[in-house]
């Protein structure tokens, strides 16, 4: 059997020792799903999470009081009485007026909400809704669930980021007299 330069059975050994090494790291790496303090730094406190976007907004915070979201915190909708339409917000006028008015922070680029419309016998009505001023969704006939998901009708997302729009409903008679309700039921920013 031929013999080996000495050198090339030093560079295989080395090799060796070196894929050795890194199978190892790879095989004792830490979990993706899981965020620990490093072992090497005393923690007097629970660790922080804190996630940013390249604009540098702060998009996700853990609470280090109870555990849970710290942000964003989630607007969530009051309790309604959504079966006695005499409660909900309504006009009887024939040009398209505001009846409901809420004002929310911009977390996410799109946005559902779902409403209840009525409409008094013997008249037909219409509504929409109106985010900042520019009409975010359909014109539905009152009488028909407004059911719209969509993106918020921003130019530019990353400037509005954490600041409050308004969302109004509006609602008018579109023919004969009566009164033309409606009701919000459901309404939550989502991602695109």
């Amino acid at each position: 059997m031929a013999l080996l330069p000495e050198d090339i059975i030093d560079r295989l050994i080395q090799m060796e020792r070196r894929i050795q090494a890194l199978s190892t790291a790879v095989n004792t790496r830490p979990l993706f799903n899981e965020i620990r303090p490093d072992p090497e730094k005393p923690q007097p406190t629970k660790p922080v999470l804190r996630v940013f976007d390249a604009h540098e907004h702060e998009l996700f915070a853990d609470d280090l009081a109870t555990g849970g979201l710290a942000r964003p915190w989630l607007q969530l909708m009051p309790p309604v009485d959504h079966l006695k339409e005499a409660k909900w917000p309504s006009t009887t006028s024939t040009s398209f007026t505001a009846i409901a008015q809420s004002f929310n922070p911009i977390w996410q680029p799109r946005m559902r909400l779902a409403m209840y419309t009525k409409v008094s016998s013997g008249a037909t009505g219409q509504v929409q809704v109106m985010v900042d001023g520019v009409q975010f969704g359909p014109t539905v006939a009152a009488g028909q669930t407004f059911d719209h998901t969509g993106l918020l009708p921003f130019l530019d997302f990353g400037t509005k980021f954490g600041k409050v729009m308004t969302v109004e409903i509006h609602a008018r008679i579109a023919s004969g007299t009566g009164t033309v309700y409606a009701q919000p039921v459901s309404m939550y920013g989502t991602q695109t």
